[in-house]
């Protein structure tokens, strides 16, 4: 199939409303559009020297962590959750009681991030995993109700208060497993010669038009591309989250999306994912080499603390998962006293590590700031 010649699905009339039913994905794809290889060599180049620099970097799972946390926090965002990353690092305690629901939705969104990724060890992408994530996802939260992990048996729509004035009203629910299976096929399929980053920008698409769950469709969409590029070996860690990229740019992502179903624009869409691939992978590489170089300046300035640097060494790395504490945090993470927990902060604050945020005598809060901040641009 030709991206040129490309036509997206159908319009089937139901009662009182359409729906749209995209063509099944899992075959061959070309272009003649040389802006597309242009595009793929530089995302594929700017991918690779991400996943080269992940692999160099000392203890690196220390900092996916955050990254994670911006993913869930950013993705999250883009569905209407109100929750700053300053405030989803923070103890659930420490939260505002009004901001808790939203604080719990990232938080699922978290634990379904590294569910998946850890179950790739021992399971394939599928979509087996997609709705052991949704689960997770839609835990105790907003849409629990709503066929948490199964694939929706209701129609769905996307804007508009109903079916009549939606925006878009993706396939109807009888057509979902197949066009689901279909698509799972397409991420192994051999025997074809489809470049990954082309194969998981079609996928994206086709997921998002699909819409398979009845609620947190765009998280678990956005969630399938660093899966699909881990499981292919594209990605070594989960260090490429594009949330942020589709954050930035949201008219531009649903104009693109949108203009698929309509026009039939299969390469504006594919060219305006690879540009956030490049740009987010670069973006990533950089976040890395700033990390480093604020590792080696912290660690140096805690050398002078004598006796106490082993505690300040796991004060640190805890930080760099947790970088807003408090010092029952540190109390409880490190198992140290209590005095031991508010003399290690005492010392961290002097030496300008960590930095009081509230204000108050009691119920303190500190910040890793120049760590959290890599994460804010």
């Amino acid at each position: 199939m030709k991206f040129e010649t490309f036509k997206a699905g159908r319009w089937i009339s139901r009662y009182q409303y359409k729906s749209f039913e995209p063509v099944p994905v899992d075959h061959d794809w070309s272009w003649e559009n040389a802006g597309i290889n242009t595009l793929l060599e530089s995302a594929n180049r700017a991918l690779g020297e991400l996943n080269a620099f992940s692999l160099i970097v000392p203890d690196i799972d220390l900092f996916i962590t955050m990254h994670v946390v911006k993913e869930a926090q950013t993705s999250s965002r883009i569905e209407g959750t109100q929750t700053g990353i300053g405030e989803a690092v923070l103890s659930e305690e420490l939260v505002k009681p009004e901001k808790r629901d939203d604080w719990r939705e990232v938080h699922n969104y978290i634990e379904a991030v590294n569910d998946a990724i850890a179950s790739l060890d021992r399971l394939p992408l599928s979509n087996r995993l997609l709705r052991q994530a949704h689960a997770l996802l839609m835990r105790g939260v907003r849409g629990e109700h709503k066929q948490p992990g199964e694939f929706r048996s209701s129609q769905n729509w996307i804007g508009g208060s109903s079916l009549a004035d939606a925006a878009f009203v993706p396939p109807h629910p009888d057509g979902v497993p197949a066009l689901m299976g279909d698509l799972e096929s397409f991420w192994h399929n051999e025997q074809i010669t489809v470049p990954h980053l082309v194969r998981i920008a079609i996928s994206h698409y086709q997921f998002e038009t699909i819409h398979p769950f009845c609620d947190g469709n765009g998280r678990i969409g956005r969630l399938l591309i660093p899966l699909y590029l881990i499981s292919h070996g594209l990605l070594a860690k989960p260090s490429l989250y594009l949330s942020d990229f589709f954050e930035r740019n949201r008219a531009s992502y649903y104009d693109a999306l949108t203009r698929v179903r309509v026009s039939n624009d299969l390469i504006h869409w594919v060219r305006f994912f690879l540009r956030g691939v490049a740009e987010t992978a670069t973006k990533g590489r950089q976040v890395f080499q700033q990390i480093l170089a604020l590792r080696t300046e912290v660690e140096t300035a805690l050398l002078g603390m004598g006796k106490r640097a082993p505690n300040a060494r796991l004060l640190l790395n805890l930080l760099y998962r947790q970088p807003v504490v408090s010092a029952g945090d540190v109390e409880k993470a490190l198992g140290v006293s209590t005095p031991t927990a508010n003399k290690l902060i005492a010392e961290f604050e002097r030496l300008g590590v960590l930095v009081e945020v509230t204000g108050q005598a009691r119920g303190r809060v500190y910040e890793f700031q120049r760590y959290l901040s890599l994460f804010l641009s």
